[in-house]
């Protein structure tokens, strides 16, 4: 039985242009989840610690880190003054 390799599956689903699209399309959320985790982790906090800092619930930082929510700009302002950062969001030309 051979391992499950993520990169190899992911380089061959990339070659389905409608995966890619959808790949592509989830960039931002990646990119937010990823960050997210980060600066917890650099904080040395759990979920739960997090959410209670943010006014918000431990099971809307796991949606967001897991990226199956759509968090709202206030929960985000929230949650990067509970991280102690600023929060900036940018729109980049293509």
């Amino acid at each position: 039985m051979t391992k499950y390799n993520f990169k190899k599956h992911l380089q061959e689903s990339l070659k389905n242009p409608n995966f890619q699209k959808i790949w592509k399309e989830s960039e931002p959320e990646y990119k937010l989840s990823c960050k997210l985790i980060e600066l917890r982790l650099k904080n040395k906090m759990s979920q739960m610690e997090l959410a209670k800092k943010s006014n918000t619930t431990q099971a809307i930082i796991s949606r967001i880190e897991s990226m199956s929510a759509n968090p709202s700009f206030e929960t985000l302002k929230k949650i990067s003054s509970a991280l102690n950062c600023n929060l900036h969001i940018n729109f980049i030309s293509k």
